[in-house]
């Protein structure tokens, strides 16, 4: 997050992360299917629920990125604390798993019971999510 907001400032892309490339669409080019004021605005919610001093929730106007998601606030606040305990290697729906697993040469697809119990049901039709592991950002 610190790299993404100090090269935003500057007006550029740090190159070892993806890039923002706006809305879900059928076109859909190589990066995150949303857009970076959208990514703050959910990141200084987040920060403000994870402040010590205060009991930390979403308010029920949660931002605009968490509904695209189709993740609830509950569930984004628990994989915001928790992620490295709960997950270990590949991130995803299970399907995704289920390729990531099998380009892999994997014969279990870790972290089903947890992406299917934290994550969206599915992404819209017009994107199809890319794995992610706990190792990139």
């Amino acid at each position: 997050m610190k790299t993404r907001v100090e090269e935003a400032k500057k007006g550029k892309q740090p190159q070892m992360l993806l890039p923002f490339v706006g809305n879900p669409r059928q076109a859909m080019p190589k990066g995150l299917p949303f857009e970076l004021k959208d990514y703050l605005e959910l990141i200084e919610m987040t920060g403000r629920c994870l402040r010590e001093d205060k009991a930390g929730h979403i308010e029920k106007n949660q931002p605009a990125l968490l509904s695209r998601l189709n993740i609830t606030p509950e569930n984004w606040l628990t994989l915001t604390k928790d992620f490295r305990k709960l997950f270990h290697g590949a991130v995803g729906h299970s399907d995704v798993l289920s390729d990531y697993s099998e380009h892999k040469g994997l014969k279990r697809r870790n972290n089903v019971s947890c992406c299917d119990k934290l994550l969206a049901q599915r992404f819209s039709t017009h994107y199809s999510p890319h794995f992610l592991t706990t190792h990139q950002a």
